[in-house]
């Protein structure tokens, strides 16, 4: 484990001290939670990945947590979350769905309140095109 690591587990470690000793939640386990909260949210089309990702699903590995950077600092947790909407959905709604569900369901889970949730919509989704898929086969 990199000092970095260990510095940002040393952080989180804040969050439940008691007579058995501290709760630790490494950045990854928070990337998988926000992830699964936000395919819950309608008008969601998918999260964006890299390359490695869409390999590693098309061979049946699930990353949940793609799409999501956490970034832990002095101030707190920041989320930035990245995702595709589809066609004809209020992208505000949207975002702010999905921003409130990714905060409760962190709140829910691990008790860590998130100070920042930001939202990049980096694409649409047409449903258009997959129907001109299926057609050609």
């Amino acid at each position: 484990m990199t000092a970095e690591n260990e510095n940002h587990l040393l952080q989180m470690s804040s969050i439940a001290h008691n007579q058995l000793g501290k709760v630790e939640i490494a950045p990854e386990v928070i990337e998988v939670i926000a992830g699964i909260a936000a395919s819950e949210v309608d008008g969601i089309a998918q999260m964006r990945g890299n390359f490695a990702s869409g390999v590693a699903e098309r061979l049946g590995k699930k990353n949940h947590g793609k799409g999501i950077k956490v970034e832990l600092g002095e101030e707190g947790i920041t989320l930035d979350v990245y995702c595709t909407v589809k066609f004809g959905a209020a992208i505000p709604e949207v975002a702010q769905k999905l921003q409130d569900n990714i905060r409760q369901t962190l709140l829910n889970m691990t008790a860590l309140e998130a100070d920042e949730v930001n939202i990049h919509v980096v694409g649409i989704q047409f449903e258009s095109a997959k129907a001109d898929d299926d057609d050609k086969e």
